[in-house]
């Protein structure tokens, strides 16, 4: 028997999962317990709708962030930071910095963990890259100037 998942259920699948299971599984415990749905033409066409909105917005997410990259890829971001002798920084620059140029520079919001960079410790320029979906990350470089 055809059944869909109203909620997460331990070794058989997740919510809003199409699973196969016996009759006497899905009459006795599913159904009773408000777990699952029998299949119907219905809940069929539903599945599918959900289905097809899901990766209509996953495409636009993608669609999104490949723009996103196409602006920051290759660019270079300037920080302006103290230094003492020898060209050492007080202190370091951070990705929580970088963030924050990112997103007033190229209008982005980006995390301060999805940006991935060498520990900045002297003036100079450093690559960096930003992920800005699992499959799209982009490059740039940081270019660190005394204050």
């Amino acid at each position: 028997m055809e059944v869909l998942l109203k909620s997460d259920v331990k070794g058989l699948g997740k919510k809003g999962e199409k699973v196969t299971v016996s009759e006497g599984y899905a009459r006795n415990f599913l159904f009773p317990r408000g777990l699952a749905a029998e299949m119907n033409a219905q809940l069929m066409s539903e599945l599918k709708n959900k289905q097809s909105s899901e990766q209509f917005k996953a495409d636009e997410e993608l669609k999104a962030a490949k723009a996103n990259a196409d602006k920051i890829n290759g660019q270079t971001i300037v920080i302006k930071a103290k230094g003492g002798t020898n060209g050492r920084l007080f202190g370091s620059v951070t990705a929580k910095e970088i963030s924050q140029l990112v997103s007033q520079k190229f209008n982005i919001k980006v995390d301060k963990r999805k940006i991935s960079v060498d520990e900045i410790k002297a003036f100079g320029t450093y690559s960096a890259q930003v992920r800005l979906h699992p499959q799209v990350t982009a490059d740039f470089k940081v270019q660190v100037v005394e204050a």
